[in-house]
């Protein structure tokens, strides 16, 4: 019975959302509630939601001060050059604009997290898909499968829990997993090149003094980048012809010139909150941060909580200044917390009920004798929907130990079974029990439902191109 209730209560969740018919934080409150009730243990409902929040609680912390950390440096012109290298790349050809999308999310995922990834890709990209009125739900999907992909390093997560969980090195793991990886990488570059075409086909490839054209003067489209101390307001693209002028909130034009001598409206490089003479001090404080996040020198909330008050101190020093930044990152950091322990409603349902614990075994129950020999296989395929309907640790914490014990009594290596727990990862960012992906979302200004729409085919689809990468090289 709590097989068919957890479920059925993620069939309803998922359904509802995509349907729209109910935002994604009531869904997230409310359906495990009456579902909680359903099984019977509606008195328990308190104490499973106040254990799903004290397993959240860091991540919401962390996400919190990730944001205005990263934001401040955002503010602060921290990125602006890896903006201008886009801009004189991707120039106003959406093809450009996709694949850099998907290679700025790969190179930014080297740091092992996925808020941060995402913060910094939607923050340099979101302009220039506003500005060609590109879909907004292609920068999403693509930047959730590449930074799936790269989830997988071994400071990524999911090594870790794969090699404590079965008592392995992550090294021995993940080094010959790189070739189906990196298969799976390409693929997403290639799946980008394909988005960008029928965007091109969509839209038309404009020059970029076509595309400034189409921004009217009297917009009040917030971008999330290049936010200026009058609040963050910048001209959007506007459905009219304008008179062809770029503004912003202060009255300065957020232009870039390229190699060509051609503008186009992005970031306001003359905005309030910038501090060139804090440049290298803000990239040595963000290099820093990232190795401490790396070599876990100290638990990740607390380097965020410490690199957001020193941020916020040395580059605006005074307290007005310091209100309107915070005042600016507001609305993204009570998107973003409120969904994260909305989430926990979920999880703490489904755990402190035993639904997952009873979907796990029928499912691995479910597995006939004579796929014994292929548990890599059963592993990999398993892993794509497991290791999206419940959290990485209820995947390798709970049910991979059991795989690998099927797999073991029919002669099927340990090593193999955890490599092949990997497989999911391209859909896993995209779970509605990933707090990352809601500030992915969130930043973007786009429907969870809809990029959920968009995004499982393709990601799921990468996941099957590794695993059968990971067969044709031997791996598995």
């Amino acid at each position: 019975m709590l097989t068919i209730l957890g479920f059925g209560m993620i069939a309803t969740f998922l359904v509802l959302i995509m349907m729209k018919k109910v935002s994604p934080i009531a869904a997230l409150v409310l359906i495990p509630a009456l579902f909680c009730v359903f099984v019977g243990k509606g008195a328990k409902l308190g104490d499973y939601v106040v254990a799903g929040i004290g397993d959240l609680a860091p991540t919401a912390a962390m996400l919190m001060f990730a944001i205005v950390y990263f934001g401040l440096m955002i503010d602060v012109g921290l990125f602006d050059p890896i903006v201008r290298g886009i801009l004189r790349f991707a120039k106003a050809d959406p093809v450009r604009i996709v694949v850099g999308t998907a290679v700025l999310a790969a190179i930014v995922s080297l740091d092992g997290d996925g808020s941060t990834t995402f913060m910094i890709t939607v923050s340099a990209m979101y302009p220039l898909y506003k500005r060609l009125k590109m879909s907004l739900i292609v920068m999403t999907g693509v930047a959730a499968t590449a930074n799936g992909v790269m989830n997988t390093l071994p400071w990524g997560g999911p090594t870790a829990r794969a090699a404590t969980a079965l008592k392995l090195d992550a090294s021995d793991i993940f080094v010959p997993m790189i070739p189906a990886l990196a298969v799976g990488l390409l693929f997403v570059f290639a799946l980008a090149y394909v988005l960008g075409r029928r965007e091109r086909k969509r839209l038309g490839c404009l020059s970029l003094d076509e595309v400034t054209e189409t921004v009217t003067e009297n917009s009040d489209e917030k971008v999330l980048v290049g936010a200026g101390a009058s609040g963050g307001k910048a001209s959007g693209s506007g459905s009219g012809s304008g008179s062809g002028k770029k503004s912003s909130a202060d009255g300065s034009a957020p232009s870039y010139e390229n190699e060509d001598g051609e503008t186009f409206a992005a970031l306001d490089p003359n905005r309030a909150t910038l501090r060139p003479k804090l440049y290298w001090f803000n990239a040595l404080m963000t290099v820093t941060l990232l190795t401490a996040m790396i070599m876990e020198w100290l638990p990740i909330p607390v380097l965020f909580i410490l690199g957001a008050a020193l941020a916020l101190t040395v580059n605006f020093p005074n307290m007005p200044d310091q209100r309107a930044r915070l005042a600016a990152h507001a609305e993204n950091v009570l998107n973003v917390s409120g969904m994260v322990f909305a989430a926990a409603v979920f999880t703490g349902v489904l755990q402190g009920t035993g639904m997952v614990d009873h979907m796990a075994k029928w499912v691995v129950g479910g597995i006939p004798d004579w796929m014994g020999p292929h548990m890599a296989l059963v592993t990999g395929v398993l892993s794509i929907p497991f290791t999206y309907f419940m959290s990485n640790d209820g995947f390798y914490f709970g049910i991979l130990p059991v795989l690998a014990e099927a797999g073991n009594a029919h002669g099927v290596s340990t090593l193999e079974v955890a490599r092949a727990s990997l497989i999911g990862q391209p859909l896993h960012m995209s779970s509605p029990l990933v707090p990352a992906v809601f500030v992915l979302v969130g930043m973007a200004k786009v429907e969870f439902g809809d990029h959920t729409k968009f995004t499982v085919k393709w990601a799921a689809l990468t996941a099957l191109v590794i695993l059968g990468a990971g067969f044709l090289f031997g791996i598995l």
